[in-house]
C-alpha cells in the first residue's frame, strides 16, 4: 500500500495550514505493530476487512488534506500519547462509530500524518473522558 506523498491541487486557500499547500504530505503508523494491526485487518473477518478499507481511505483523505480530520483542543489529549511527544492531535470518523487518531507533523519539506491508533466510538469516549 502505498503511504504517501499526497499533494493538494489548490494553491490558494486560506487559513491556519496554508502553509501546507506547499509541501508533500505523507502518512506513517506511529510503530510497526500499529502498521501491523492494520495490515491484519485486510485479510480477517467481514468487519475487519470493512474497518480496514474505512481506514485505507482515511489515509488517502490525509494524504490530500492532513487537517481534514477534527483537531483535539490541547487540553484534551489524554496522557496515553504523551509518550509520543504529541502538541496536536486530531481525530477522523470513520463510518461505523469508529475513531482514527492521529497528530501532525511538519518541517520545511513535508507534513507527516502520523496514525497512533484507531477505535470504536466507545472506546474513544472513554479514553476521551466523554
Amino acid at each position: 500500500m502505498d503511504m504517501g506523498p499526497g499533494r493538494c491541487q489548490e494553491d490558494s486557500a486560506e487559513g491556519p495550514y496554508h502553509q501546507m499547500m506547499k509541501k508533500e504530505y505523507y502518512v506513517a503508523f506511529i510503530d510497526e505493530k500499529t502498521k501491523k494491526a492494520f495490515e491484519e485487518l485486510k485479510s480477517g473477518k467481514f468487519e475487519d476487512s470493512r474497518l480496514y478499507g474505512f481506514i485505507d481511505r482515511a489515509i488517502d483523505d490525509l494524504k490530500k488534506d492532513p487537517a481534514c480530520g477534527i483537531k483535539i483542543p490541547t487540553k484534551q489529549i489524554p496522557k496515553e500519547y504523551k509518550k509520543y511527544d504529541v502538541d496536536n492531535l486530531w481525530k477522523y470518523n470513520l463510518p461505523g462509530a469508529w475513531r482514527l487518531v492521529y497528530t501532525i507533523k511538519a518541517d520545511d519539506v513535508m507534513i507527516l500524518s502520523v496514525i497512533l491508533e484507531w477505535m470504536s466510538h466507545k472506546e474513544y469516549e472513554r479514553r476521551f473522558n466523554y
